[in-house]
């Protein structure tokens, strides 16, 4: 079956994390990515986190279905080179700070001008508008800015940030759907467009109504640690062996069912627990319920009591735990890739499955500008030409 994108050329030009995400989604799906690197100083995502021999391991993720090359685009014969490479592509993807591309002249309208049909998607800290868009910014920023840290955390503990790129990443689901609208607008007018993402925005999509709740109440969400104040139980609880279990009763079935199990068949009665909102004004009594009874069983007997209930429970699983899973086997959620420099690499497939063209991981990250001669032979190069550039720094 042929990839969806199959077809599709995509210049990652970003860095570290959110724009690099972006095009490996694309990729997954039969885009040809060429990832653009400088020539002195590589994506840092290569020395982020652990390494194996010297290999960063964030990278082989990150770099997946990408063929490598560099380039200096703040010289002149290097953005040159990047016209050239453009002058046939269906997608740029870049995060420069706002108006570094423009100083370099490569500009949108520059780039127009090479090929009205490119699609340019440009993610930022904030925007390519406004007064705050000069500045470095990074997902961490987008976390504390967007409202998520403040609402996350012990209600007497701090803001509370993720460990992982949680920002970027969901801004990276953003941008790969803002290409794909960005294509089929092109497929209507002829015309490639440019995509203006700010990582402090997808991310605040996500958060719900916390707008709204303000206008309307003047409600700001308080931080619940793993409490819900739309309904309870919800929460994470300790089995007697210790680990975790978290439970969700968004549902009244389920919360009826819960409190079946745990021994307190009454509490389905009371008034206050007809609605989600009235069981979270009695969280402290739910969750002692739920706690005590938790607490004298074993995690797999916990969870094997809730899904002969049919009440919503899941253990509360580190990475050793996903690779041994069968729910995870049967979706196929891990898969096995080749790396020329590691043998072997197991990573996290795409995240969804399609019955005709779906993705696919073909390779882990290259080595950096690995395919710097074939891309640019490509593209009209001799070898003569390839080695002065390399002699002065370009590539």
């Amino acid at each position: 079956m042929t990839a969806p994108l199959h077809g599709v050329k995509v210049v990652d030009l970003a860095t570290l994390f959110a724009g690099p995400l972006a095009a490996a989604f694309l990729g997954d799906f039969g885009a040809d990515v060429i990832k653009v690197e400088h020539p002195a100083k590589p994506d840092p995502s290569r020395g982020h986190g652990p390494a194996k021999d010297g290999v960063g391991l964030w990278w082989k993720v990150l770099g997946r279905n990408k063929r490598t090359v560099t380039c200096n685009l703040s010289d002149p014969q290097g953005a040159e080179l990047l016209r050239r490479l453009l002058a046939d592509a269906d997608v740029l993807v870049e995060n420069f700070r706002p108006g570094t591309l423009e100083r370099w002249g490569l500009g949108p309208d520059q780039l127009h001008a090479v090929n009205p049909r490119l699609v340019i998607a440009r993610i930022s800290g904030f925007g390519q508008i406004g007064p705050y868009a000069p500045r470095p910014g990074f997902g961490t920023l987008a976390e504390a800015m967007s409202g998520f840290a403040a609402a996350t955390g012990e209600p007497d503990g701090p803001p509370t940030l993720p460990p992982f790129g949680l920002a970027d990443s969901v801004t990276a689901l953003a941008a790969a759907y803002a290409v794909m609208l960005a294509l089929r607008g092109r497929d209507l007018t002829g015309r490639g467009q440019v995509v203006d993402l700010a990582i402090i925005e997808p991310i605040m999509a996500m958060l719900g109504p916390q707008i709204t709740w303000y206008d309307q109440l003047g409600y700001v969400q308080p931080r619940l640690g793993n409490r819900s104040n739309n309904n309870a139980p919800r929460n994470t609880y300790r089995c007697a062996d210790g680990r975790w279990v978290a439970v969700s009763t968004s549902a009244q079935s389920i919360a009826e069912r819960v409190v079946r199990l745990v021994g307190r068949p009454e509490l389905v009665d009371e008034p206050w627990f007809a609605t989600g909102s009235g069981r979270a004004a009695h969280a402290d009594e739910l969750d002692a319920a739920v706690g005590a009874w938790v607490a004298e069983r074993g995690r797999d007997e916990v969870v094997a009591a809730f899904e002969a209930a049919q009440a919503a429970v899941a253990p509360v699983y580190d990475v050793r735990d996903i690779l041994t899973d069968p729910q995870y086997a049967a979706l196929g959620t891990v898969v096995t890739v080749p790396d020329e420099e590691l043998g072997e690499v197991r990573m996290q497939n795409v995240p969804f499955r399609m019955s005709a063209g779906p993705g696919e991981i073909r390779h882990a990250g290259r080595r950096h500008g690995q395919d710097t001669d074939a891309v640019f032979r490509a593209l009209g190069l001799t070898d003569d030409e390839l080695a002065a550039l390399r002699g002065r720094g370009v590539i």
